[in-house]
């Protein structure tokens, strides 16, 4: 009898581990990213773009959510032609497939990761949390530059295609609950 409790509660113990690491690694993964530059991690820009430069470079976009994200997320456009040192605009459009207002957080990813620390965004919804109601669509904008200065690194003498990835997550702090035409929440409240 005492073996059946002592692995019962060993279970209960990893069972809770294991929810406590799924739920922390979303922020330990974006700050595992930013301390180490690991992923491709674009900079955030601190002023704006330098000069533009002739020279052009393909960005391509990818949009995806995590199973539990009921919403759809995709870019705008699937590719632009850029100059390198030209600030651009490229939007994404997330909607809310549920009937509960939801709070997402998107972490962004640089392919190929030697590119990543000539991606300077200036601003991105990736910077904050996103909020939707139910059914409720929002168009996403992030501005950005391809610093001219990958031109003159030999290391990315090959890059001349550039993907930005961005996934959201239901965010940790979820508001609560309101459904949508004044049904029930998920409290039981109206």
């Amino acid at each position: 009898m005492k073996g059946t409790v002592r692995t019962a509660l060993i279970s209960i113990a990893a069972l809770a581990a294991m929810t406590g690491l799924v739920a922390a690694s979303v922020p330990l993964y974006s700050l595992f990213c930013k301390v180490t530059g690991a992923g491709g991690t674009p900079r955030v820009a601190t002023g704006p773009s330098p000069a533009r430069g002739a020279q052009m470079i393909e960005i391509r976009f990818d949009g995806a959510v995590m199973k539990d994200m009921p919403w759809r997320f995709l870019p705008a456009q699937k590719s632009m032609s850029v100059h390198l040192g030209e600030t651009n605009l490229a939007a994404f459009t997330a909607e809310n497939l549920s009937q509960d207002t939801l709070t997402g957080t998107a972490v962004f990813n640089v392919m190929p990761a030697k590119a990543g620390p000539y991606v300077d965004k200036i601003q991105c919804f990736c910077f904050s949390e996103q909020r939707l109601g139910p059914g409720e669509k929002a168009e996403l904008p992030v501005s950005f530059y391809i610093d001219p200065a990958i031109a003159t690194d030999p290391d990315t003498s090959d890059v001349h295609t550039i993907t930005l990835s961005y996934t959201f997550f239901k965010a940790r702090q979820q508001p609560a609950a309101k459904r949508a035409a004044g049904g029930p929440t998920s409290e039981g409240r109206s």
